[in-house]
């Protein structure tokens, strides 16, 4: 292992918790923007902007779509549209703090699909490790349960992100991480904006709904899908999948700062055990 590989390998977990930062930011910033906007709407302009900006940055990135990469990032990005889609369809029936559990519960069901699909062998520590992360989001999380319709469908869209994370991790090393991005969020482009012209369009109603869109677009989109397909090359599936639940911590504390809600004991043990967890399977993972 060369120096280059072995510098990679330290920096994909810490890259990874960057992306986990950002999407759990884009909560308090996109709460505003989607009671101005609908939600699959702004996903389709979100989507678009990403993929146009991503393309006129580089364009010359489109020389190096194959056959094997658009196969391979189609079905990565039908996966990740799915989630997207069966996620929003689940939290129009149900509340955020469980639609945000049962979406976390993809660091179950990763190591499960991985299992199962590339016959990865899952060490007891590792399970140790998802079982810490899926109490400490329960206590994020949850403020009571009820199973219904919209559970049903979220936890449809956990299984989606599950198999995005492991079609990522067996996919991404060796095929162009930007190219392959731009391929996946073309697939959620096209999806979300079928839905959204389906139920009618509505286009971003003022300059901040814009400003959100772009910022979302731009940084909780290109370039966190970026990141992770870079980093997924570099780590097994169920170790993003753990560090990813961060999102839902960083979420939480961002709402404290700035979006004026109360920090419990519940929620700071549920953040202080995602956290353990993650340290646990980054720091000590053979």
């Amino acid at each position: 292992m060369n120096a280059r590989h072995q510098l990679q390998l330290k920096l994909a977990p810490w890259a990874l918790l960057a992306v986990a930062a950002a999407w759990g930011g884009a909560f308090v910033l996109m709460k505003p923007a989607i009671e101005r906007q609908s939600v699959n709407s702004f996903l389709a302009t979100r989507f678009v902007v990403a993929v146009v900006a991503m393309v006129v940055l580089r364009p010359s990135v489109l020389g190096k779509l194959n056959r094997e990469l658009l196969l391979k990032g189609s079905l990565a990005g039908l996966f990740l549209g799915t989630g997207y889609i069966f996620q929003t369809l689940g939290l129009a029936r149900t509340g955020a703090a469980i639609t945000g559990f049962v979406t976390g519960l993809y660091v179950v069901l990763t190591p499960l699909i991985a299992a199962l699909f590339l016959k990865e062998r899952i060490k007891a520590f590792t399970w140790f490790c998802v079982v810490l992360a899926t109490v400490g989001l329960a206590l994020l999380s949850l403020r009571g349960w009820s199973v219904g319709i919209g559970e049903a469908l979220v936890f449809i869209s956990a299984i989606a992100f599950a198999a995005h994370i492991v079609t990522l991790s067996k996919w991404s090393n060796g095929l162009d991480a930007y190219a392959l991005t731009i391929v996946q969020l073309s697939i959620c482009a096209l999806l979300t904006g079928l839905i959204s012209l389906g139920q009618g369009y509505e286009k971003p109603t003022d300059a901040g709904v814009w400003g959100v869109v772009i910022f979302t677009a731009v940084i909780c989109t290109a370039v966190a899908f970026i990141v992770q397909t870079w980093s997924q090359a570099h780590m097994t599936s169920t170790k993003v999948a753990v560090i990813l639940t961060m999102e839902v911590v960083f979420a939480a504390i961002f709402a404290v700062l700035f979006g004026g809600e109360s920090l419990t004991l519940q929620v700071s043990l549920g953040g202080v055990m995602v956290v353990l967890a993650m340290y646990l399977i980054v720091m000590k993972e053979a």
